[in-house]
């Protein structure tokens, strides 16, 4: 079964797992929006990029030395722009400042913008010519797109090297479009987790699922009990409402049916609508019944996503199944992990054929111009300097909270993570199976288009799951018979 590769070790930590989000976590990671920037292009370098993996050793600001990875040309003060769906505070600050930093020892100048609405305006962008030098796609399918019509680069060689040395093929491949590689896996995240309070359960007599019959029949005990209900569901997230609805069902196809028949479906080399599909969908609408959720903003989907932290924190429900990212969403103060007793922690989403499934997301960056300068960015967001050095400065900026960010770039100093954070680890480490979120990597149509319409039409009891499936399966572009990537490296 594939299973990406993770080792904690001294110096060598590969951090994953998630994200967005489905349609993509970062798309619903924050309401608060980084000021826009006017997209420039940036000028061309005079010599070709060093080869990755180069080190290059300067001053720090505390007038000792540091070793910072990637090309080692000097561009002169070229101007890079980047933009993307993150848009959350701590993220734009470190992302602007892990880059600026590294861009002063190569003479570039690097702003990152966030956009709320990054996936409809980049579409402008483009058309209009005055796309970014480089864009952070929170879904896969969408690059593809843009890979196909021409609209974004293939790596140069140097972006490659480094892509290889610090990346297992499980996460970079799906930046692979028609065998070639056109992005860089920048953020990842876990998804198959269950967020409660170790406390509450011990208080109520409840112990951790171990299987997907005991998570049922816990939902059915909390709910008859007639306390605090079992879940906290909300799906509203502006114009990605309904990819948390897409998440429970991805959830549950891996776990009822595998991953070959995952990536099938991934694939469209079985209908949306095949029964199996169905069946995933019925199974988590039959899950938020009434009786089983608390949402807060009076049902499921008018209820923002975001909302679900403070309502697990505040008692309203016991738990909440979301990403590893999710952490930036309970309320200030909250402590993860700590044994006290207001503590909030997370298990694993239990499997069903034993075959521990996780279900993964992340964010790729790529190049809407070939310039040396653009190529030499990418490389050094590729590499386990970036990662590491972005967790440190978003911890940083969140006064040592939990960052909400995590990357699988192999080589990463392990201390940069808190406690939580390696504890992702081990559920990934323990996990047999591995697939990336489905409907980031399906036709953007259908992705983040009628999976997550018609999902909360279903939600809303509009729709059946067996209309729901045959809407989307309508939906799906005759032009293309599956995803739009490489979706797997074997099984």
């Amino acid at each position: 079964m594939r299973r990406p590769i993770v080792k904690l070790a001294a110096a060598c930590t590969v951090l994953a797992l998630v994200a967005g989000a489905c349609g993509s976590d970062d798309d619903k990671s924050s309401e608060t929006t980084a000021a826009a920037a006017t997209p420039t292009t940036a000028a061309a370098g005079a010599a070709t990029t060093a080869a990755a993996g180069t080190e290059t050793t300067t001053a720090s600001s505390d007038g000792g030395t540091e070793t910072t990875a990637g090309s080692t040309e000097d561009f002169g003060g070229a101007k890079i722009l980047i933009t993307g769906s993150e848009r959350d505070d701590p993220s734009v600050a470190a992302i602007n400042g892990t880059l600026q930093a590294w861009g002063k020892t190569r003479g570039l100048d690097i702003t990152f913008a966030g956009d709320a609405d990054w996936e409809t305006n980049i579409n402008t962008q483009v058309q209009g010519g005055n796309a970014p030098d480089i864009g952070i796609f929170p879904q896969p399918g969408k690059l593809a797109d843009f890979a196909r019509a021409g609209s974004i680069k293939p790596l140069a060689d140097n972006v490659n090297a480094s892509l290889a040395e610090y990346w297992s093929t499980d996460y970079s491949d799906y930046a692979k479009v028609d065998g070639v590689q056109y992005g860089v896996p920048v953020k990842t995240d876990l998804k198959s987790l269950v967020w409660y309070q170790p406390q509450a359960f011990k208080d109520a007599g409840y112990e951790v699922p171990k299987t997907f019959e005991e998570f049922t029949a816990l939902v059915d005990t909390m709910a008859k009990a007639g306390g605090p209900k079992p879940l906290c569901v909300g799906i509203e997230s502006g114009g990605a409402t309904g990819w948390t609805f897409t998440d429970w069902v991805e959830e549950m196809v891996l776990r009822q049916d595998g991953g070959d028949f995952y990536d099938q479906w991934v694939n469209h080399e079985v209908p949306f609508n095949d029964e199996k599909v169905v069946t995933a969908i019925q199974t988590v609408l039959d899950l938020w019944s009434d009786d089983n959720v608390y949402a807060d903003g009076g049902n499921i989907a008018a209820t923002a996503f975001q909302a679900n932290g403070p309502a697990l924190a505040s008692g309203k429900c016991f738990m909440h199944r979301q990403a590893s990212f999710f952490s930036g969403f309970f309320p200030e103060g909250t402590k993860f992990a700590d044994g006290s007793p207001e503590a909030v922690d997370v298990f694993y989403f239990p499997d069903i054929n034993g075959d521990k499934p996780v279900l993964t997301a992340g964010t790729y960056a790529a190049a809407f111009n070939d310039n040396p300068a653009t190529m030499a960015v990418l490389e050094y967001m590729s590499t386990a300097d970036y990662a590491q050095k972005r967790q440190a400065a978003q911890t940083e900026f969140l006064k040592g909270g939990l960052s909400g960010f995590l990357s699988a770039a192999k080589g990463q100093d392990p201390s940069v993570y808190q406690p939580l954070e390696q504890g992702f680890l081990d559920i990934l480490n323990n996990s047999e199976l591995s697939r990336f979120d489905a409907s980031d990597l399906m036709p953007a149509d259908v992705g983040s288009g009628t999976f997550w319409t018609d999902g909360t039409s279903a939600v809303n009891g509009d729709l059946t799951a067996q209309e729901a499936a045959d809407d989307i399966e309508s939906s799906w572009p005759s032009d293309t018979g599956g995803g739009s990537t490489e979706t797997t490296t074997g099984s």
